[in-house]
C-alpha cells in the first residue's frame, strides 16, 4: 500500500510509529501477522523509530525478584490472536522453559523474564524498527488544501532523514514524575534510575536511604535497598497511614477487560470520573499484599531483635531535598503535627510515578488540526485516533494518553493486544485509496 510521490524517491508509508516500546512492538507484530495473511494483495507498510539504541522497557525497575502485576496471558498478542507465534508461551518454548513455567503454577512471571520476552518479540519484527533514531519534527504535506500525508524528520548518527506516511501511531510511553521543585541529581533519584545508578554505591558503605512514595515501585525499592545494603537504614516516607493493598479480585479486575473500554468510552464524564475513583485502587498507589506482609514482618522482626533499620515515616511528606557534598539533606514534615524531621541520607529515591508524554509535542503545525474537548483535553475517537478538523485527512493514533476517553488501561499492558488490533483495523479501513487518488500530485510540505 506504499506510494512513491512523483519526482521523489521517498515512499509514502501507511504508518510511521514514534517509539518502539511494548505497545508499538505489539503494533508491529499485528502488522506482520496481517501482512502474512494478506500476502502481496494488501500489505501494510510501516516503520517505527526509537531513540534508544536498543529495546528497553523500564530497565531501572527490573529488580531481580520483582514480578509482573498482570497475567502472562495479557502479553503482546494472546488476547487478539491466541495462536500467535509471538506469544509468551512460544517465547518460553523457544527458551526451553515451558514445562518449568507450567510446573511453577504462577500467572505472574518475573519482570526480568517478561522484559526478555519483549526483547525476543521485538527482535522478530526488527526489520520494521530503526533504533537510535529520534523523531524531531512532523510537517504536513498538502494536496488540494488537505493534509493527506505527513513528513517525519528523524535524527540519527547519519544525520537527518525524512520519511512520509499516511498515519502516525505515537507510543512514546511515560515520563518520570518528580515533585514540584525537586530536580533529579547524583543523589536524588527517580525510581526509574535505581538500577542504573545503584552499582556506583558498592564499596561506599551507605548508611541511610530515603524512599518517597506509597505505590508498588516504592515498596519494591524499599525492600531491594534493605536487602542489598544490610548495614544501611532505609526510611520509607508516605502521606498515608500505611501501604494500601492492590485490589486484584476477579470482579474488580474486569475494569481491565476489553469490553470495559467500550463502556468507559460511551459513559458520560460524570460516570467516567466515578469509575476512575472507584477502581483507582486496582493500579494507582497500591502494593501487592504479599509485599506489604513481607515488609511488615521484617520491620517487626527488627523491633524484636533490637536491630531496627527499616523505618516507616507515615502520614508525612518530604518538603525539602537538597544535595550536599556528602549526600542529601531531606526534610520530612508530619502532616498531623507539622513537625519537621531532618534526615541526612546517602540517596533519596522518589517513587512518585509517571506522566504521559505530550503526544502533540512533535507535531508542530499539525497539532493545530487536532480537536479538544471543553476541558482542553484531546478528543480521541474510539479507534484511538485523535479527532481532527476536515483539513487533516491522515490518522494520528495514540498508544497512551487516552485515560480520559478510554479508561485505566491506556498505559497498561492489559489491553495492548486488543488495542493494536483495533488501531490496525481502523488504519486499513482509512488507508484504502483509489488508484486515481494516489496518482494526484502533492503540492508540497507545509503549503510551501
Amino acid at each position: 500500500m506504499s506510494q512513491v510521490l512523483p519526482g521523489d524517491a521517498s515512499p509514502v508509508l501507511d504508518l510511521i510509529g514514534i517509539g518502539f516500546g511494548p505497545s508499538n512492538v505489539a503494533m508491529a507484530i499485528a502488522i506482520s501477522e496481517h501482512n502474512a495473511r494478506a500476502g502481496a494483495q494488501q500489505p501494510v507498510t510501516a516503520r517505527f523509530f526509537e531513540q534508544q539504541p536498543s529495546f528497553g522497557w523500564h530497565r531501572g525497575m527490573l529488580i531481580d525478584d520483582a514480578t509482573m502485576q498482570v497475567s502472562f496471558l495479557k502479553d503482546l498478542v494472546t488476547l487478539r490472536n491466541p495462536s500467535s507465534e509471538f506469544s509468551f508461551l512460544c517465547y518460553l518454548q523457544s527458551k526451553g522453559r515451558l514445562i518449568d513455567f507450567i510446573n511453577h503454577k504462577n500467572l505472574f512471571p518475573l519482570r526480568v523474564e517478561f522484559h526478555d520476552y519483549f526483547e525476543w518479540a521485538a527482535a522478530k519484527v526488527a526489520d520494521m524498527a530503526s533504533y537510535g533514531h529520534e523523531v524531531v519534527s512532523v510537517m504536513p504535506c498538502l494536496r488540494d488544501g488537505v493534509v493527506e500525508h505527513l513528513e517525519v524528520t528523524v535524527r540519527s548518527g547519519a544525520g537527518l532523514q525524512t520519511h512520509r506516511a499516511r498515519n502516525l501511531v505515537i507510543g512514546t510511553g511515560l515520563r518520570p514524575l518528580m515533585p514540584e521543585g525537586v530536580e533529579r541529581g547524583e543523589r536524588i533519584w527517580h525510581n526509574s534510575d535505581l538500577l542504573r545508578k545503584v552499582d556506583a554505591l558498592e564499596g561506599t558503605s551507605p548508611t541511610r536511604f530515603v524512599v518517597v512514595g506509597a505505590g508498588q515501585s516504592a515498596a519494591e525499592n524499599v525492600a531491594y535497598l534493605h536487602r542489598r545494603f544490610p548495614q544501611a537504614e532505609v526510611c520509607a516516607v508516605f502521606s498515608r497511614y500505611g501501604y494500601s493493598p492492590a485490589d486484584d479480585s476477579a470482579f474488580a479486575n474486569r475494569i481491565f477487560d476489553p469490553a470495559a473500554v467500550d463502556d468507559f468510552f460511551a459513559a458520560p464524564d460524570s460516570v467516567k470520573n466515578r469509575l476512575m475513583a472507584y477502581h483507582g485502587n486496582t493500579n494507582y498507589s497500591v502494593v501487592d499484599i504479599d509485599l506489604i506482609d513481607d515488609l511488615y514482618r521484617q520491620m517487626y522482626q527488627e523491633k524484636v531483635l533490637g536491630t531496627q533499620r527499616l523505618r516507616f515515616l507515615n502520614v508525612s511528606r518530604v518538603t525539602d531535598a537538597e544535595e550536599t557534598p556528602e549526600g542529601v539533606r531531606v526534610g520530612v514534615t508530619s502532616l498531623v503535627t507539622g513537625e519537621q524531621t531532618p534526615l541526612d541520607a546517602d540517596v533519596v529515591v522518589f517513587a512518585t510515578g509517571y506522566s504521559p508524554a505530550d503526544p502533540l509535542a512533535l507535531l508542530g503545525e499539525v497539532a493545530d488540526h487536532c480537536l479538544r474537548d471543553d476541558a482542553g483535553r484531546l478528543r480521541v475517537e474510539r479507534d484511538y485516533r485523535i479527532a481532527t478538523d476536515p483539513a487533516l485527512d491522515c490518522g494520528i493514533y495514540l498508544q497512551g494518553g487516552t485515560e480520559h476517553t478510554h479508561g485505566i488501561t491506556t498505559s497498561l499492558l492489559s489491553n495492548t493486544a486488543i488495542r493494536v488490533g483495533e488501531i490496525l483495523d481502523s488504519l486499513i479501513g482509512r488507508s484504502v485509496k483509489s488508484a486515481s487518488d494516489e496518482a494526484r500530485p502533492v503540492t508540497g510540505v507545509g503549503g510551501r
